[in-house]
């Protein structure tokens, strides 16, 4: 059975929408997933299902989560090996701006367009640069994560497709964790 991993956007940060890992990973269990496991808090999961297509899981993930919590989380999905690909990737690349600067993977739901990718690199005289690789794209910024421009609901919008972040030290631990390169 395939190996999946699956992405959860915007969940337990601040107050709101609240997804408790340790009875995600029993409902996930309950909806057919086996092997199902987390990592830290923000909405990292692996899992085994018997559905082979990615966006199969997403949906099933997605429905979950909105019939449990009652709210919209946009997942995304990638296989451990597409993982450990985009990882490889990121590692072999030089700094977009310099090897100060804070690196992170916003994973994407949909494709980011050509058109979408040409006002990314409008950002590309300022301290935070991005860049695709793979179907996800490499964030790069000189300051703070929280307060870019760079990022959130902006960069959603010049993507063209829902976004979730990671930091490159987490994207690291869950490629040592579960990819299989």
């Amino acid at each position: 059975m395939p190996r999946h991993l699956a992405f959860l956007r915007a969940i337990n940060l601040g107050a709101h929408h609240k997804v408790p890992m340790a009875e995600l990973r029993e409902r996930l269990a309950g909806a057919g997933f086996t092997d199902v496991e987390t990592h830290i808090q923000t909405g990292n999961i692996a899992l085994t299902s018997t559905m082979r297509s990615g966006a199969k899981v997403e949906l099933a993930i997605e429905d979950l989560l909105r019939e449990w919590r009652g709210f919209e989380v946009p997942t995304m999905v990638r296989s451990p090996a597409e993982f450990g690909e985009m990882a490889a990737a990121i590692d072999a690349m030089p700094p977009l701006i310099d090897n100060n600067a804070r690196r992170y993977v916003a994973f994407a739901k949909g494709e980011v367009s050509k058109d979408a990718q040409r006002a990314l690199t409008a950002y590309a005289d300022t301290p935070e640069r991005s860049c695709v690789v793979g179907r996800d794209l490499l964030l790069e910024i000189d300051g703070d994560f929280h307060t870019a421009r760079l990022a959130g609901a902006k960069l959603e919008r010049l993507a063209g497709t829902p976004l979730t972040a990671r930091d490159i030290k987490v994207v690291r631990a869950i490629d040592e964790k579960w990819s299989t390169t």
